[in-house]
């Protein structure tokens, strides 16, 4: 007879643990890991050195002195060094006529070489994927590049399927994000994103400053990502996912302008980057990072900021004297290593004075940008490989993602890491002992530097000219 009462008197006790336990294991099934990653290494055969990348400026016919003088101070400035990868219909001569073969060939040569690795380091067979995601901004072709792969990989009937375009080089994140939140509804599930972007019918031939540029920064690459909410598979894991933050400041006439597709004055299609381009990247940067710093950093920062921010404040209101330097944050506090997208020195310079990063913060992606140049979305991964092969990622270190891209957009991420992290043969692994080298600079200048002496009312290219 006392049982009862004591059982009436346990139940709800009972059914609080219950719903306590079922809300703590919903939250273990939801967070997302990386279980591996692989980025892209071209073949040597489509390195562009000093003296192609001259050869494909010389075989555009629309330049002139001018044109050529701000491709110098472009190439020289840029960052870029002598072994980044274009796609084959430059190396062929063909960028004024590209075909849409060559640009499904492009996105074959990096799906076939990097996801039948990440599915051999891993073990995991294309079978056992349940969701994957491709974004590539500038090709759209038909059946979709997912499909393209489920085909090749005989992948699952009930597989989803998420197909990106138009992202531009923040669409890492964006990815990541609709995993994230597949994660959040759905129980022991293998993810695999795929990340590139496509050059073959992106290079331009005009003569459009704006447009040109983009000619001497973006770089063939690209990268392919298992991730898992499977509990049994946390150990494995080399990173988990604390945090992830989107803006997007599309509504914005000035920050959807600077960064677009578009033709010129003479119809060449090309990409656009304006001269607003550093003030509407700044201010999407600001926005995130309010956002994202109260999810990641220490209560101490944060009340430190605030109170220094007060004080500041009420020198200037009420006792009319000057307050001094803006009071910043230390997001050091919170981050071990920061992975800077590469879209370009001046990118990377402004980050890091941004966050007040030293030499040793920004140069894994300094030599990423020297190496791969730009290569959009995936330029993160190869920031991140860089760190691994350099062994500078241990257990429960946090990594601090941004990438920039069009719309305009700023994403950022944390991630936490798992285990301790080894070189693991990754892209870095042939050279990732001569760098950093001892200069970084290239030979652009010295090869060319004679173009800012000539006249342009004289100046003449002859056809025959050689290279020197």
């Amino acid at each position: 007879m006392d049982l009862f009462p004591r059982f009436l008197y346990c139940f709800p006790l009972l059914c609080l643990l219950y719903t306590l336990w079922q809300i703590f294991d919903r939250r273990r099934h939801q967070n997302c890991y990386i279980l591996d990653y692989e980025c892209y290494k071209p073949s040597d055969d489509r390195k562009l050195n000093t003296r192609f990348c001259g050869e494909v400026i010389r075989r555009n016919k629309q330049l002139g002195l001018n044109e050529y003088k701000f491709l110098l101070k472009s190439i020289v400035s840029s960052g870029i060094g002598e072994d980044t990868y274009g796609p084959r219909m430059v190396l062929e001569g063909r960028e004024t006529s590209p075909s849409l073969e060559d640009a499904i060939i492009e996105m074959n040569d990096f799906f076939l070489d990097t996801i039948d690795k990440l599915f051999k380091k891993t073990g995991i067979l294309p079978s056992e994927i349940d969701v994957l995601v491709v974004n590539i901004s500038m090709l759209a072709a038909v059946p979709s590049l997912s499909s393209q792969i489920i085909h090749h990989y005989k992948m699952k009937e009930d597989i989803k399927v998420y197909n990106l375009s138009g992202m531009g080089c923040s669409a890492s994140p964006i990815s990541i994000n609709i995993v994230q939140n597949i994660f959040k509804t759905q129980r022991n599930v293998q993810a695999l994103v795929v990340t590139s972007e496509s050059l073959s019918l992106g290079w331009y031939t005009g003569k459009d400053r704006s447009m040109i540029l983009s000619n001497c920064l973006f770089r063939s690459g690209g990268c392919a990502i298992l991730l898992t909410n499977k509990v049994a598979l946390k150990e494995k894991a080399m990173f988990k996912l604390k945090c992830l933050v989107r803006t997007h400041h599309g509504a914005k006439d000035e920050s959807y302008n600077c960064c677009i597709q578009k033709e010129d004055d003479q119809g060449y299609v090309g990409f656009h980057l304006g001269k607003n381009l550093p003030k509407a990247a700044t201010r999407a940067f600001v926005d995130n990072l309010k956002e994202i710093a109260p999810k990641i950093l220490p209560v101490r920062e944060l009340l430190q900021f605030t109170l220094l921010t007060l004080i500041r404040k009420t020198k200037q209101k009420y006792f009319k004297i000057g307050a001094g330097a803006r009071p910043a944050i230390d997001f050091k506090t919170g981050i071990d290593h920061f992975c800077l997208h590469t879209g370009g020195k001046a990118v990377i310079d402004a980050v890091a004075q941004n966050l007040n990063l030293s030499e040793h913060d920004i140069e894994p992606a300094r030599m990423t940008l020297h190496r791969f140049g730009n290569t959009s979305a995936s330029s993160i991964w190869y920031v991140l490989a860089y760190m691994q092969a350099k062994n500078r990622l241990k257990k429960s270190n946090k990594v601090f993602m941004i990438s920039f891209g069009a719309g305009f957009k700023c994403n950022s991420c944390l991630w936490e890491v798992m285990r301790d992290l080894d070189q693991d043969g990754n892209v870095w692994k042939e050279f990732i002992n001569s760098y950093p080298p001892k200069t970084i600079a290239n030979p652009f200048l010295e090869k060319y530097g004679w173009i800012n002496e000539e006249d342009p009312d004289t100046f003449h290219v002859p056809d025959d000219y050689v290279i020197p």
